[in-house]
């Protein structure tokens, strides 16, 4: 068996942690700013040297492609080059970073395959800068109109056509992702379990489902000094009373549910004034969708009215639990025993490219063991020995994939 060269690796992500270098270090590359352009740039160098092709599409997704020996479609790689401000070093680029080390890794031996090999780093992941996240992969997979998100704006009112634009990176729209016989990402796991169990890698069988709600408390504001306590219509307090049920009836559903309370905005938001209205949001996510049905029975369930005041929940969004192809998840396995790296089979509670693009082509994640579940900060780390762990099961699970495609031996069940 074959594995990555670790130290290279290493370079490689201590390289790349420097466009977009924080004081604290951590990185901040947001979407098609000039430190993405930098870490996009030296990436097509990296691919160039290996003798892969470039293409970009018109959402300035990037595909680096290794030709195979036979004319079918890609094994495809990868994950995304932007961050959140002042985020990790290891999210996103990571899934890049070691599809780059699996082809270098190909390259040194000497390793031809039947199957094109391609990596990807898909445009506006993490919506930090332009809204929605996922963005270019909900755009590929049709969750999303393109027409809409090049109209998204970011704090500077700069929409997304026009940094696209300006970027350099506005390719071809022949150029989308549109076939492929597998789609494979590696990813920090950015929560806590890999690491409480001790376990080295995680065998992503999906993204768990979820919901948001927006519940919206209108009042009366009076003086907060000369207000009666009996004859007050405050709808801070309602919010507190409908924030206490949720919780006692939410933790009775299922142990596996988890469930934030995660913006609140308070108007007049002044210190001597009572609120005429609050406003807060409920994030709930769970894979099995009857009991993402029982949250929404709960949250559809409340009081109209309450202590004088209305009580008016809205969906803004969710979404189906996405379930990754079985047998390329079993390939990740079999790849972790062939190392004999310890594993455990897991859903991500966080979204990924990968569910987007699941829905055309068959995919599956691996997840590698985030310290104290540290993500979306510039504390975030995962140790370089475990990076290394993930590349060697990417590199196996590809190299295993593309022997059976070539043959006709794997059945994929998407």
């Amino acid at each position: 068996m074959y594995k990555c060269n670790s130290s290279r690796l290493q370079e490689s992500l201590e390289q790349f942690s420097q466009f977009g270098a924080t004081v604290n270090g951590g990185v901040t590359r947001l979407t098609l700013s000039k430190e993405d352009v930098l870490a996009r740039d030296y990436f097509c160098e990296c691919c160039k040297a290996l003798g892969m092709e470039i293409k970009v599409d018109d959402m300035a997704n990037i595909y680096a492609i290794l030709p195979g020996k036979k004319d079918l479609p890609p094994i495809v790689m990868g994950s995304h080059l932007d961050s959140v401000e002042k985020g990790g070093k290891f999210d996103g680029v990571l899934g890049v970073l070691t599809a780059l080390e699996v082809i270098r890794t190909l390259k040194e031996n000497d390793i031809e395959l039947d199957i094109p090999l391609m990596i990807v780093n898909f445009t506006n992941e993490e919506g930090a800068r332009f809204d929605p996240a996922m963005m270019s992969s909900g755009v590929i997979s049709s969750k999303f109109n393109k027409d809409e998100m090049l109209q998204s704006v970011d704090k500077n009112g700069i929409t997304f056509k026009d940094a696209l634009l300006g970027s350099g990176y506005m390719g071809e729209k022949e150029n989308l992702l549109t076939e492929a016989l597998a789609y494979i990402e590696l990813h920090i796991e950015q929560g806590p379990v890999l690491e409480a169990k001790q376990l080295e890698i995680g065998v992503v069988e999906g993204v768990l489902g979820m919901v948001c709600y927006e519940m919206t408390v209108t009042g009366e504001s009076n003086h907060a000094g000369t207000t009666p306590m009996s004859m007050r219509k405050d709808p801070m307090r309602v919010a507190a009373d409908i924030i206490t049920t949720l919780h006692d009836q939410l933790s009775k559903i299922d142990e596996q549910l988890v469930y934030t309370f995660g913006r609140m905005n308070v108007s007049p938001n002044i210190h001597t004034v009572i609120p005429n209205k609050v406003t807060f949001t409920m994030d709930s996510r769970h894979q099995d969708p009857e009991v993402m049905r029982k949250v929404e029975e709960i949250l559809k369930g409340l009081p109209t009215e309450q202590n004088g005041c209305s009580i008016q929940p809205a969906k803004l969004w969710g979404r189906d639990t996405v379930f990754f192809d079985a047998a390329i998840c079993n390939e990740v396995e079999e790849s972790c025993e062939d190392f004999g790296y310890s594993y455990h089979r897991m859903f991500s509670g966080a979204g990924h490219d990968a569910q987007y693009i699941a829905s055309f082509i068959p995919s599956a994640m691996i997840f590698v063991p985030s310290i104290n579940g540290k993500s979306h900060c510039e504390e975030e780390k995962t140790t370089f020995a475990d990076c290394a762990k993930g590349a060697d099961v990417l590199l196996q699970t590809v190299l295993t994939l593309q022997a059976k495609f070539s043959i006709g031996e794997i059945h994929i069940t998407n």
